[in-house]
């Protein structure tokens, strides 16, 4: 601040301090500040409870607007039925803040304009946020509810933020959710409602639900699953209703997602390096002559070279024959076996007793063999057979 200060200010300030330094003392005055607190952009965007804004009447505007002011919007082929159904409910309800509205089928357009009897300077921007709605496939019930004073839309473009199309198709379905469970949940978190359809997702409500269905969708779309957005959405409802949580800092309930690299390998498998860049051409290669003159071969016979290339040739049939050798007498070469465990004996006597209970539990289990202690007869069964002799005789 001293540096952006004129001649004469620095004078002053150079006086008084040269005074405090003489004297010794402070002037009562250096001593006291103003404090102006500086608000948080929560606190500056939030709305008490209970105040509610009110209506814009013609007694605010009773001459009403100087310039008329119109504007357009294309709709697609597809949504040319459903509006000429229900295009005499937006005149109507159009027609009570005086915005006159007008259907081009040969164009596919509607436009909405001001009259002389419109006093609300905004009820203009509404009815253009009105056909956008309308032409984004969002239903007259939902859209006509853009006339409050309190509901705003945000149409969001979401077509450019992905180039692959099938990426782009399957982040797309993650927002809606399977059968449209993900989208329903951020409806009621957010109290707006959202309509995807195509490359732009539409969205109706209050516009502190605005800002979140905004985040979510960018989110989603940069490959954040909105799961983790709508869990925090729930904790904020939540946290919301504690009376003496409201003015706290919420960062301490709130998760942390982290990014997670799920690629192991950082770096490149092949790494180029680059050779530095110099005038000079490369060395070039030596010819067969120049070996031949380093090694000394250039001088010998011809006979000589003969013998020493068949010599040449011999020693590597040699090394051939030996590793194929090897490899023959690889099969002869028996496995290693693993020593044998010896069985230790156990001590103790055997018990008599219980092998021939055994033995004998065997021989009644074999088929046709006699029972080991057959039950003697018993005295009715003998009676009866005395009878019957009896009788015969």
């Amino acid at each position: 601040m001293l540096k952006h200060l004129n001649e004469t200010s620095k004078e002053i300030l150079l006086e008084l301090y040269n005074k405090v330094w003489e004297n010794g003392k402070v002037p009562e005055s250096c001593k006291e500040a103003v404090i102006i607190p500086i608000m948080e952009e929560s606190e500056l965007l939030t709305v008490p409870d209970g105040w509610k804004e009110p209506a814009f009447t013609r007694d605010d505007n009773p001459r009403g607007l100087l310039e008329e002011s119109s504007f357009a919007t294309l709709f697609p082929k597809y949504r040319e039925a459903y509006l000429k159904e229900c295009w005499p409910l937006v005149e109507k309800a159009l027609g009570e803040a005086h915005i006159k509205v007008s259907l081009d089928l040969i164009e596919g357009s509607m436009t909405v304009s001001t009259t002389k009897k419109t006093f609300d300077p905004y009820a203009i921007v509404k009815a253009r946020d009105l056909i956008k709605l309308l032409a984004r496939s969002v239903p007259f019930e939902q859209a006509v509810r853009i006339l409050q004073d309190d509901i705003a839309c945000d149409i969001i473009k979401i077509g450019t933020m992905v180039r692959n199309r099938e990426r782009f198709v399957k982040r797309r379905h993650r927002l809606i959710g399977p059968k449209g469970s993900t989208l329903k949940a951020l409806e009621l978190l957010t109290n707006c409602y959202v309509m995807v359809q195509g490359n732009t997702v539409s969205a109706l409500g209050p516009y502190s639900g605005l800002k979140e269905v905004r985040k979510v969708v960018m989110d989603t779309m940069k490959n954040i699953h909105p799961i983790y957005n709508i869990k925090t959405l729930m904790i904020k409802q939540e946290l919301s209703k504690d009376p003496d949580l409201r003015t706290q800092n919420w960062e301490r309930f709130l998760p942390k997602f982290r990014h997670k690299n799920l690629s192991k390998r950082k770096e490149p498998k092949k790494m180029s390096v680059k050779k530095e860049y110099t005038p000079f051409p490369p060395p070039q290669p030596e010819s067969k002559v120049d070996q031949e003159l380093a090694s000394g071969e250039f001088f010998l016979r011809e006979s000589v070279k003969r013998r020493k290339k068949m010599e040449e040739i011999k020693v590597k049939q040699a090394e051939a024959l030996s590793k194929k050798q090897e490899e023959r007498n690889k099969a002869f070469i028996p496995p290693k076996e693993k020593p044998l465990m010896k069985k230790t004996a156990k001590e103790g006597k055997l018990d008599i007793e219980a092998i021939k209970d055994k033995v004998k539990k065997a021989k009644t289990k074999k088929l046709g063999a006699p029972p080991v202690n057959p039950s003697p007869p018993t005295s009715s069964t003998t009676n009866k057979k005395k009878k019957k002799t009896k009788g015969k005789g």
